[in-house]
C-alpha cells in the first residue's frame, strides 16, 4: 500500500527524494513565483515548469507583472467651498527586479496607493476654485503621479500614469453653473443685439440726413437756375423792346408761371376757383411783403 501511494504521487507530478517529494508547479506568463523554504524566502521563479521540494519548499505567492489599474474616488472641497468627487485612475505594475520588496514590504499596495492619492488630492484641490480645478486636471494628475512614483518605487512598484478621469460636484451646483453660463450667454446676445440696433438706427439717421441735404441742395440749385433764367429772360426782353419796362416783363413771366401752375394742378383732378385778377393780386401782395420786409430790416 505504501508503494502504491508513492507511485500515485509520482504519476501526479511528484518524485521522491532524500529530502522529500519533488513537485512540478507551473507559473504563468507575466507572473513571478515567490518560493519559501520552511517559511523563509529562498528564491524567485519565472514562468514555466518549476521543481519544488515539498513539504519543506513551496510557492508562497505569485506576483503579476501585468499593468494594473486602481480606480479611486476622493471627496474634497474647493477654495470656494464646493464639495466635489474627484475620480483618479492610477496605472501601475510590479518591477521584476524588485519583486522581493513588492511581495514582502507591502501587504496591501492598493491601500497604500489610495492613501497617497487622498493626501495629494485633498492638499491640492482646496487651493483652487471650482472653475480652476476643472481647468487644472492635468496639474492634479501630475502631482499625484510625482508623489506616488517617488514613494512606490521603494516598494517595488512602478507608477506608469495617474489620470483625473472625472470631477463631479453636487447636482445643485452643476445646475447653478449651467444657469450662470446660460445667463451670461443671454446677456452677451442681448448686448450684441442692442449694438446691432444702435448701428442700424445710426446708419438710417445718417442716410436720412444725407438724403435731406441732397434734396435741399437740389431745390436750391433749381431755384437758382429759375432765378437766373428769369433774370436772363427779363434782360433780353427789355433790351429787344425799348418801350417795355422790366416790371412789365415780370408781369408777363408771372402770368406764364401762373398758367403753368394751373396746368400742373389740373392734372390731379382738383377743383379750384379761378380769376385772372389773381395774378395782379398775387403780385401786389408779393411787392407789399417784399418792401415791408425791406423797410423793417433797414
Amino acid at each position: 500500500e505504501k508503494e502504491r501511494y508513492m507511485s500515485g504521487f509520482h504519476m501526479s507530478g511528484f518524485s521522491r527524494t532524500t529530502e522529500g517529494f519533488c513537485c512540478i508547479q507551473c507559473v504563468r506568463t507575466q507572473e513571478l513565483g515567490i518560493v519559501e523554504d520552511l517559511g523563509q524566502y529562498k528564491r524567485i521563479v519565472g514562468p514555466g515548469f518549476n521543481f519544488i521540494c515539498v513539504p519543506f519548499t513551496q510557492i508562497a505567492g505569485v506576483l503579476s507583472l501585468r499593468i494594473q489599474q486602481l480606480d479611486i474616488i476622493c471627496e474634497t472641497k474647493t477654495k470656494d467651498n464646493v464639495f466635489v468627487n474627484v475620480s483618479v485612475a492610477v496605472q501601475y505594475r510590479v518591477l521584476a527586479e524588485k519583486a522581493y520588496d513588492a511581495f514582502y514590504r507591502l501587504s496591501e499596495p492598493s491601500g497604500q496607493i489610495k492613501s497617497y492619492v487622498f493626501d495629494v488630492v485633498r492638499s491640492t484641490v482646496p487651493k483652487m476654485e471650482l472653475d480652476d480645478a476643472f481647468a487644472s486636471k492635468n496639474d492634479i494628475a501630475g502631482a499625484v503621479r510625482a508623489q506616488l512614483k517617488e514613494v512606490m518605487d521603494d516598494y517595488g512598484y512602478e507608477i506608469l500614469q495617474a489620470l483625473v478621469t472625472d470631477m463631479n460636484p453636487d447636482a445643485k451646483v452643476k445646475a447653478s453653473m449651467n444657469e450662470i453660463n446660460a445667463s451670461r450667454r443671454l446677456k452677451e446676445a442681448a448686448s450684441h443685439k442692442a449694438e446691432a440696433d444702435k448701428i442700424r438706427q445710426v446708419k438710417a439717421a445718417e442716410a436720412e440726413a444725407e438724403a435731406r441735404y441732397l434734396n435741399g441742395l437740389g431745390v436750391a440749385r433749381q431755384r437758382k437756375a429759375i432765378v437766373e433764367g428769369l433774370q436772363s429772360s427779363v434782360a433780353e426782353f427789355a433790351g429787344d423792346i425799348s418801350d417795355v419796362s422790366p416790371k412789365d416783363v415780370m408781369n408777363i413771366l408771372l402770368l406764364s408761371q401762373y398758367f403753368d401752375t394751373l396746368t400742373s394742378i389740373g392734372a390731379n383732378s382738383l377743383i379750384l376757383q379761378h380769376d385772372p385778377q389773381v395774378v395782379g393780386s398775387l403780385q401786389s401782395q408779393l411787392e407789399a411783403h417784399f418792401w415791408g420786409g425791406k423797410q423793417s430790416t433797414s
